[in-house]
Order: C-alpha cells, then structure tokens, then sequence
C-alpha cells in the first residue's frame, strides 16, 4: 500500500507539487511563536519515551482522548508512561478528519521514519522502537530542533523571568537563535488584587524598588523591558479575550492603583481601565525599541471550573469566545498610530466569525514605512487546520498582500511540532496551484514560487531582523 504521508501529500496537482518541492520543502524554519520551554533547550534534554515528548503538555491530545472516552489517569493522572501512549494509539484512528490524525502521521515520519499508520496494535511496539530512538545523540531537544532545520526560536517568557536558560543557550552557540518573548499577561491581570500584589512585590524585589505608584509600577515593568531586549528580545505578546480601550482622560490610576496596593477588589470597569493603560504604556515601549507586538485575542478561557480546581489552567477546557473586537481594536491602533508609536503589529484572532474584521483592520494602518507592517497572524489554535488556516488565507488574499505574509508559527510545547511548517507550506502550494490550473493566477513559477518563498521563510527573516 502507497504510504500515507508520500511525497505529494495534500498537494493536488502538478503546479502544487512544483511549488512546494522546488520553492517550500527545503526552506529553514523561523518559529516566532511557541511556548517551547528554554530549560530543556537549555540542558538539551532527552526524552525517555514518546510520551514525554509527545503527550505530556498537549492539551490538543487531551480533549480528544476525554471525547474518545479514555479516563483521566491516562490523560494527565499517574498512569505509566506506556500506558498513557497506548491510549493515545488507542484514539488515533478515532481522529480522522480531525488534524491531530495528519500531525500524529507526519510527526512519526518526519523523526522517527514510520510510516505505519498509528492504531493499538502497533502501538506498543512503536513506543519501544521510538524510545530506543530517542536515546541516540541526534534525538536530544538541539537535534530534534536541527533535523527540521529550526533556524530561529522565540519562546514566551513573563517579565519576571530571569532568562538565565536563554543565557545559557547563547553561551552554548548550539546554531540556532533562542529568543525570548516579552509575555506581561500576569503583570497586567488585575482580576484577583491578592495575586497581583503577590506579583508586585516579586516585580519590585527584581528590579529592587519599593513600589507604591502606578508610575513607579510603569517604571519597573520597564526595566524589565529594557533587560529582556538585552537579552535578544524582539517581539512582545499579548493574550487577551478582546482588547480594553479607554481615553487617558476617563482614567484616575493612582486611585485603581491604591486599591490594587491594599488588596481591594476592583470594579469590572476599573480592570478594564488598567489593562487598557498598561496595553498603551507596554506598546509604546515596544515601538521606542522597534519590536514587533503581538496580540492573540478571541480565547474564552477556563471554562470547566471543575477541572479547573483539578488540573489548574492550559490543561484543555478553553474555547472559542464571541467577544466585539473592532471597535476597541481600531481605538488602540489609532491611537498609537495618531502619536507615531504604533510597532510593527500581529494580530490573531480565534474567532472565525472576526476573519474579515481582523483582515480588514490591518489596512487601516499600514503607512508605507515597512512592508507588512501589519500583519493579520497565521490561524491559531483551534483554526490551524486545513479549513482554518484555507480561510486565512484566502481572506487575507482578498482583502490584503498574501505575498506581504509573515506565514507559519507552531505556538507549540512540542519539540516534534516542527512539521506543522511542512503542513502549512504544503496547503499553502495545493491552493495556489490550484488557482495555476484554473487560470486565476499566471502559470509563471518564477512568480508564484518567489511569493512561496516569501511567506514560508524570507518575510519573516526581513521582518522581524532576524
């Protein structure tokens, strides 16, 4: 039987298959986004078995396992390593049409050669060959990270980090670029007054100050700013549900301020008005050092309370929420734009409802200053998949530059997440080849195969400086 994952998988004609072995398969991989840990990077790190590397922190995995019916203990309990992957084998082919069944696939071909469909028969025996496997030298965290031809990584790191692994990275010269991201969520989340006065005290000890105004606060969170772009930072990241907006003149900080230093609830509008500050004070600091930032919005959170007591957060109860994201959107942008502080900005949306919204959004503030300044962000998390990451696509080709397209990231805790690349790059090919035989776009290689480069590697290289 022909191989699942041939050659020419996904791509749908001879146009597609040109595009992507002659201009995408070889590129380097630049992933601006993830959630890799630094200390296993750090320490390269071995992994025993396909479930550490594999399962452990995919949250993606997880709700599929909790839908096929597979109890917790093999989920995150205390099950054996083995056993957890053989319920995971168990799932697998329960997942077609879902993109963990090309990914499970992909990823077992692309490091470890096997091109056996994973179901519970084989299971067991794949876990032992992959274990074997991974003992060997080329199968640590740096020589996962160069068999896919990493070339830059940028992690997500809160302000208080001390980055020390970072710096350890560095120091090692292992030939790919670890960066880190500048991540203030926790700095800015002010729903729970206790943990945040938790958080300002450990914020005032790092940067040894005393903090008693929301200027001093202001003042501290830029040290840390200034300390993170020293060490390699060039990209800050927000994840928000939508984005607070409010006039400087409806807003009396110090007031919030105080009640935040006693540990005083605060008011669902007072949260609003000081995440709003932050978001202007923080994007400001990001345009004066010429970073590129972030904002993942449209994430409904924590649903399960339940398992959120059990398992605590990212463990797989978050959804797709239907928050307005316009308006306040077009209020912040302008307002940076209005001053000259508006950074080379992402955005990504989760909401498929907001595409058009967000694609349209971006043209309002391209200047003309950088080429795709603006960028509406590749499709995240529940979106990338075929469907989703099609519709991005299109919709940014309809309403912007595809060809200005910063392309692909893994937002991953996965070091075998690294082919979902391959997977965009070829849905990327399959489509604009698809429009070459339709003759909706020239049959002109040298073109379309140029814009294929672009957007899978060399927009990103140019635009962040790397």
């Amino acid at each position: 039987m022909k191989d699942f994952i041939n050659d020419n998988f996904l791509l749908e004609n001879k146009f597609a298959e040109q595009l992507y072995h002659d201009f995408a398969k070889d590129l380097p991989i630049i992933d601006y986004h993830n959630h890799l840990p630094p200390k296993e990077i750090a320490t390269d790190k071995r992994f025993d078995n396909l479930t550490q590397v594999w399962l452990n922190g995919d949250h993606y995995k997880w709700r599929a396992m909790r839908a096929f019916g597979i109890n917790e203990k093999y989920i995150t309990g205390a099950a054996a390593d083995k056993d957890k992957f053989i319920k995971w084998a168990e799932t697998v082919p329960n997942t077609l049409r879902n993109p963990l069944y090309h990914w499970t696939q992909l990823e077992l071909k692309r490091y470890f050669g096997i091109n056996e469909l994973l179901d519970k028969d084989n299971a067991e025996s794949i876990y032992h060959q992959t274990a074997e496997i991974l003992q060997t030298d080329d199968y640590s965290v740096i020589g996962l990270l160069q068999k896919m031809k990493v070339e830059v990584v940028c992690t997500t790191d809160d302000p208080l980090d001390s980055l020390e692994y970072h710096k350890a990275i560095q120091e090692k010269n292992i030939g790919i670029r670890v960066l880190p991201t500048f991540r203030p969520d926790k700095a800015m989340d002010v729903s729970n007054s206790s943990f945040f006065k938790d958080y300002l005290n450990r914020l005032g000890n790092l940067v040894d100050t005393e903090i008693t105004s929301f200027e001093q606060y202001l003042e501290a969170i830029a040290k840390r700013h200034d300390y993170f772009h020293k060490m390699g930072c060039r990209l800050s990241d927000h994840g928000l549900n939508h984005l607070e907006y409010a006039s400087s003149k409806c807003v009396n900080l110090d007031q919030i301020f105080n009640k935040l230093l006693k540990g005083e609830p605060l008011q669902q509008q007072e949260q609003s008005l000081f995440q709003a500050t932050c978001s202007l004070e923080l994007a400001k600091m990001d345009h004066q050092k010429g970073w590129v930032q972030q904002f993942h919005l449209g994430a409904l959170r924590n649903n399960n309370e339940r398992m959120l007591r059990e398992l605590g957060p990212d463990t797989g109860f978050d959804s797709i929420g239907d928050f307005p994201q316009a308006q306040n959107l077009s209020r912040f942008l302008n307002t940076l734009d209005n001053t000259s502080q508006l950074a080379k900005t992402i955005l990504y949306n989760l909401n498929p409802a907001d595409n058009e919204v967000f694609a349209a959004m971006i043209g309002n503030f391209n200047d003309g200053t950088v080429r795709g300044k603006m960028q509406w962000g590749a499709a995240w998390w529940f979106l990338d998949q075929m469907d989703g990451m099609e519709k991005q696509i299109n919709t940014l080709s309809n309403m912007g530059l595809l060809s200005c397209f910063v392309g692909m990231l893994t937002d991953s805790r996965s070091f075998l997440s690294f082919p979902r690349h391959e997977y965009f790059r070829r849905l990327l090919c399959s489509i604009l080849g698809r429009d070459m035989e339709k003759g909706l776009i020239p049959t002109d290689m040298k073109l379309v195969g140029g814009m294929v480069e672009q957007i899978c590697y060399y927009n990103a290289k140019v635009y962040f400086g790397f």
